[in-house]
């Protein structure tokens, strides 16, 4: 998926299912996202992460 389709994936899910998730960069240059806990590290590149308690703190 794109980057900003990643990224609007990424705030649409931590905002419905309450949990931090992170937008990473494969290494074949797609972008994904997946619940922070889910993330290994391994081959990808995190890009940002969102965390919807803090989207609520503001």
């Amino acid at each position: 998926m794109s980057r900003k389709d990643a990224h609007a994936f990424a705030a649409s899910l931590a905002a419905t299912l309450m949990v931090s998730i992170v937008v990473f960069q494969a290494g074949d240059g797609t972008f994904g996202a997946v619940p922070a806990d889910e993330i290994d590290g391994d081959e990808v590149q995190v890009v940002s992460e969102y965390d919807p308690f803090a989207i609520m703190a503001r």
